[in-house]
């Protein structure tokens, strides 16, 4: 089955979306971010949708999802690269994604996650 990598960045959590996110796909990653942010004590979980031409209802649910279940486990999460048609169709469809923050890119999504949780996802911090 295919799987999306999530990688480890300090107490932080990376995720990047590089395929088209199918319904399977996206249930299996929640169980996975669960997991990790679980085994690695995460405090910040940053996914990158840049690569996602098309967010329907079900997919924009599930990372509400995430989102909700990331905070329940003291990890903050944020939502970068999101084009403006998949902003829009979100909208339209009735789901700003409340409660989830989001940035343009990378760069700001991580800037954002250690001003929420402090320098906990710079691996230099912990030294």
């Amino acid at each position: 089955m295919e799987k999306i990598p999530v990688l480890r960045l300090g107490n932080f959590l990376l995720v990047s979306i590089q395929v088209e996110l199918h319904d399977e796909l996206a249930l299996s990653l929640q169980d996975d971010l669960a997991a990790q942010i679980t085994a690695h004590k995460a405090k910040g979980v940053l996914i990158d949708i840049s690569a996602l031409e098309i967010v329907d209802s079900f997919i924009g649910r599930i990372l509400g999802h995430i989102a909700a279940m990331s905070k329940i486990m003291d990890a903050a999460t944020v939502l970068v690269g999101m084009r403006p048609a998949v902003a829009i169709t979100l909208v339209e469809l009735g789901m700003p994604l409340t409660g989830i923050s989001t940035a343009l890119n990378i760069d700001k999504g991580m800037a954002l996650l250690r001003s929420r949780v402090g320098d906990a996802g710079d691996p230099s911090s912990s030294a």
